[in-house]
Parts: structure tokens; sequence; C-alpha cells
């Protein structure tokens, strides 16, 4: 199954089960900016069933030999509000699972996904401005990772005029990211 026949397969059945999620990472980036290859898809959801009851659901709705998924990894990241991942065992490719905290930042962004449509199926995705902040977050904890900066440089090259630059800089200052908007901004090159 290619990358994106599994990401549409992995949203339309957190659809089916009722998990509130968020693409976000560098699938988001490669659909606001700069497409680039990526081995994993990066998702928040929320989940308000029973840790018990969700973490079944999802490793029902994701079988083996197909997928790997750990029923009681699942179950941990949930009580613990931490992550968990899923393998698609016949390509390789790895699905984050990021769960829902209660961060401010997290609550806010992920109250303001939209739905992007891709190749017939509504997904909800991180909104620009939100990529941008989280790529820069992920590049200071990263030590300053070049690659996530340049994700974030490129979503707001292709998304400039279109972005909410006042709420990019009030989290920017929030979360300690003004230097980092600031060499977005200084370096950007907006496309037409």
């Amino acid at each position: 199954m290619s990358q994106p026949e599994l990401l549409k397969l992995v949203a339309r059945t957190l659809d089916a089960v009722g998990i509130e999620y968020m693409i976000t990472g560098s699938v988001a980036s490669s659909l606001q900016g700069e497409p680039r290859a990526t081995h994993d898809i990066d998702l928040v959801v929320a989940v308000r069933a029973h840790a018990a009851a969700a973490a079944a659901a999802l490793k029902t709705a994701f079988p083996e030999p197909e997928f790997y998924l750990d029923e009681a990894a699942v179950h941990d990241a949930i009580v613990a509000r931490g992550a968990f991942n899923m393998i698609d065992a016949r390509e390789g490719d790895k699905v984050d699972f990021w769960l829902l905290t209660d961060d401010a930042f997290d609550r806010t962004r992920f109250e303001r996904r939209y739905v992007e449509p891709f190749e017939g199926v509504p997904l909800r995705v991180s909104r620009p401005e939100d990529t941008i902040l989280m790529k820069l977050r992920w590049a200071a904890q990263l030590g300053g990772s070049e690659k996530q900066f340049v994700d974030a440089l490129r979503v707001y090259e292709v998304q400039h005029g279109r972005l909410d630059e006042t709420y990019l800089e009030q989290w920017a200052t929030t979360l300690g990211l003004a230097e980092a908007l600031g060499r977005i901004r200084a370096e950007a090159r907006p496309i037409a």
C-alpha cells in the first residue's frame, strides 16, 4: 500500500471508530509547502473513549499481519497521553499517533484544524500557521534541525499572504520561537 493510500485508510478508519485526529508533521508541511519524502505519518489524536476500548478498537481496525500495532502500548499511551505507533508491515511505513495533551498550544492548534480534500478523502489537517510553529518547535527541540526549519520556511513561502501573521507572532512569542520566526521572515522568498 502506498503512503497516500495508507494516509487515506488511517483517516477513514479514525473517522469510522470515532477518534478525532489532526494530520501534522511532514505530511502537513508537504500538503502546505514543498512536498518531500517521509516514511512516517504524524497525527494528533483525541481519544475520548475508555483507554482499553479505544486500544481494542484500533487493534481491530488495523489487524495483523497487514499492520503491527501493540494494543498494550496503545493503552499505555492513551493513559499517559504519550505516543504510540503503527507499522504497515507490507511497505514499512510508520504512523505516529500523538495523544492530544492539555498544553494550551496543543489544544488551540487542534481546535483550528481544517478539512483538506485529498484524493477524494477529507483529511483533518493542522493549519499552516500551526504547522510552521510546530516545525519550529521541533527544530528547537532537536537542537536546531535544519530539515524542520526548512519545512517551516517552505510552508511560510507557499502560504505567504494567506497566513494570520498576528497569530504566528503571538504564539511564536509564547513558545519562545520569536527569533526562529524572525529568521523565517528574513529568509523567505514568497511564491507568487
